[in-house]
């Protein structure tokens, strides 16, 4: 599929901004990203097996190190512990990583505990609005919550565990005790959760796999770690990660092991689950799209060609009077999770 090669960064308006403070999502950080710009060096980082992982892990001045790392426990703390800095003094941000890959250009940093060297990472990267709704939406209507902060143009976002599908799909799907029909009722869950809220672009390597051992067998979760591209393609296909290529083994996988009863079943079972999460968070979730209907997030071409196709798809004409992608989303949840998900 042809999707936008290089999305444009969208600012926030003042009323996302005002969204982000009223639900705890801003704080002063000592760290900008424009702070980490500031690097000497760089050379390639490589994974164990000696290929390319396209991040680049770089070098500082001596002096400017030890300000970034100080600083950068902090905005650890602010993350994890709300700004207690009282366990601070033993962690460290032992390696600093930077990404040319993508829309967003992060750094990934790498936060070391002296006393025991377990490490942890989160991001840092330019806040842009597309992604902010991304995330966003992924806590108020996903099994998943969200934890990043914004403060000007920096977003810092935590780490989120898992095998990256592309490594999944190709070293893992085929193994002997792998549960194949766990595997594919979970993506067609995450496929129906891109699809409701549209957020498009998850090719492979945008999602993880979050593998967890239960008592008899292993359970599994596809969590997106990409938001760029939330409701910005015009074409609808592009909002559902079954149509992409590098997805096809997992989608030959679903089609051999489901039946349709079956599929439509797991359909029915993640709209139901997804329409009452935006039940129980349906102030939040009005906030959030009164804010993102008044907000620019998609060339008109793109907005009138997506209102045309879901019409198309839902045989409706109810999208005839969106004026925006925010219009859009809303009128998507409407029509996909039912009346009694509409926020008040």
């Amino acid at each position: 599929m042809d999707i936008s090669r290089k999305k444009p960064s969208y600012p926030l308006t003042p009323e996302l901004r005002q969204y982000l403070r009223d639900y705890d999502r801003e704080a002063p950080l000592p760290i900008t990203y424009e702070d980490l710009r500031h690097f000497s060096n760089s050379f390639p980082l490589l994974d164990r097996t000696g290929h390319d992982t396209l991040w680049q892990t770089v070098f500082f001045e001596p002096q400017a190190l030890r300000e970034l790392s100080q600083g950068l426990t902090e905005v650890y703390a602010l993350l994890k512990t709300a700004g207690d800095l009282s366990f601070t003094e033993h962690l460290i941000a032992d390696r600093i990583d930077y990404c040319q890959f993508g829309n967003s250009n992060p750094f990934r940093v790498r936060i070391v505990n002296q006393f025991n060297d377990n490490y942890d990472y989160f991001y840092v990267k330019k806040a842009d609005a597309s992604r902010l709704y991304g995330l966003e939406l992924e806590h108020l209507l996903s099994p998943n919550s969200m934890n990043f902060l914004v403060h000007g143009d920096t977003l810092i976002e935590e780490h989120i565990a898992g095998i990256p599908g592309d490594d999944f799909i190709r070293l893992r799907l085929s193994q002997p005790h792998i549960n194949q029909v766990r595997i594919a009722k979970e993506f067609v869950k995450f496929n129906e959760r891109c699809f409701v809220r549209l957020l498009g672009d998850m090719r492979a390597y945008n999602y993880v796999i979050d593998v967890t051992p239960d008592f008899e067998d292993e359970q599994y979760r596809v969590r997106a770690i990409d938001f760029d591209q939330q409701s910005y393609e015009g074409r609808r296909i592009m909002y559902l990660p079954q149509f992409f290529k590098d997805n096809a083994a997992v989608v030959e996988m679903c089609a051999r092991l489901l039946k349709p009863e079956t599929l439509r079943q797991y359909q029915t079972e993640e709209r139901a689950l997804m329409a009452r999460r935006a039940r129980a968070e349906r102030h939040r979730l009005r906030d959030l799209l009164d804010v993102m209907r008044r907000h620019n997030l998609a060339p008109p071409d793109k907005v009138a060609q997506l209102k045309a196709e879901l019409n198309r798809y839902h045989r409706t004409e109810a999208f005839n009077k969106c004026d925006s992608m925010g219009d859009v989303v809303r009128q998507n949840l409407w029509l996909m999770l039912g009346a009694g998900a509409k926020p008040a």
